[in-house]
């Protein structure tokens, strides 16, 4: 068996569970080592039980890499495997209908694996697609991108599409929506993007008329596609309440416009809640079931947004990421 393979996929699986970041970062690291060593170290490493005097190799790695190296499945992988990723639901015909994913991080901005991981993960759950959407550059805590990164970020997608693909990676952006509904990137640049998300992460208890007003200026810029998280809501820890807005003229706006309304599967914020995904549907709108992944083996919990969409009345022929890529970017650019 290829340990790196199989380290990454351990990885995949303590992601999927919600385990501890440093305990994924742990087998990621250990991938990395592997991956870079001259051809012959790692047999000779494990024939003499030298692998954990490598930096980033521990007792439980090495034991995993030695039991690979030997053609035996890892005892650990096998535990994983049998347990599944609790929690997480079938997703039913939805799930089975969604191509690909809208709205996902790299370690470009705040995610916390490269661009080819998170295509390795995507590859790995049978995407056809992934729009990668890092930050923009006023979200400094997220490592948002200047002009120049996204330029920069470009190319490599495109070099990274001729080496990795299938997936197709399709470029894209979490662009932040300011204060006067204007959009946090060079409008240039904007039309040089595949997919373009637009959320609110600042002044999210902005009054309501004020908020109603910055959304529906985002909403109707047309190199808008998907408004994402609508509410800005968080359901778990110390939480954080739903901005106020008037759903109903932002939702009639995303109908006018075509702008697609996300469900944001992330169990946190699992947003927007479902009085507002009924308002949505029932007001015409499209729909984007996305991640929100800042990681590879998050992209698994597209199942949470199907399970809520189905539950509201969302059927598959209004959620854009069931379309072929090239249906996708072909809406996404009408505008």
């Amino acid at each position: 068996m290829d340990p790196v393979n199989v380290l990454r996929q351990i990885a995949l699986h303590l992601e999927r569970t919600g385990e501890p970041t440093y305990r994924v970062r742990a087998f990621r690291n250990a991938a990395a080592v592997v991956a870079d060593l001259p051809d012959g170290e790692l047999a000779r490493r494990v024939t003499r039980g030298t692998l954990t005097e490598l930096t980033g190799i521990g007792k439980t790695t090495a034991g995993v890499i030695t039991e690979a190296v030997q053609g035996r499945e890892p005892a650990y992988l096998t535990d994983l495997e049998s347990r599944g990723a609790p929690g997480i639901p079938d997703g039913g015909p939805l799930r089975a209908a969604l191509r690909g994913d809208c709205h996902t991080h790299s370690d470009w901005s705040d995610g916390g694996s490269s661009i080819e991981e998170m295509a390795g993960a995507a590859r790995a759950l049978g995407h056809e697609y992934l729009v990668l959407t890092d930050h923009s550059p006023r979200l400094t805590v997220a490592r948002g991108l200047s002009a120049e990164r996204l330029r920069h970020q470009l190319d490599v997608v495109a070099e990274c599409n001729e080496r990795l693909a299938p997936p197709r990676i399709l470029s894209g952006i979490e662009v932040d929506i300011l204060d006067d509904g204007s959009l946090d990137q060079e409008p240039d640049l904007l039309e040089r993007l595949d997919v373009v998300v637009a959320s609110v992460h600042s002044t999210l208890r902005m009054p309501a008329v004020e908020m109603t007003r910055r959304m529906l200026t985002a909403v109707s810029h047309p190199r808008v596609n998907v408004l994402g998280h609508c509410t800005g809501r968080l359901v778990t820890g110390r939480g954080r309440p739903e901005s106020q807005f008037d759903a109903g003229a932002v939702f009639a706006a995303c109908r006018e416009f075509d702008v697609a309304v996300e469900i944001n599967s992330r169990p946190e914020r699992l947003d927007p809640p479902r009085r507002l995904v009924r308002l949505a549907q029932e007001s015409g709108c499209r729909f984007a079931v996305d991640t929100d992944a800042h990681a590879p083996g998050q992209l698994s919990w597209l199942p949470f947004g199907c399970v809520r969409a189905t539950e509201c009345g969302v059927t598959g022929d209004r959620v854009v990421n069931t379309w072929t890529a090239d249906e996708l970017t072909a809406w996404a650019a009408r505008r």
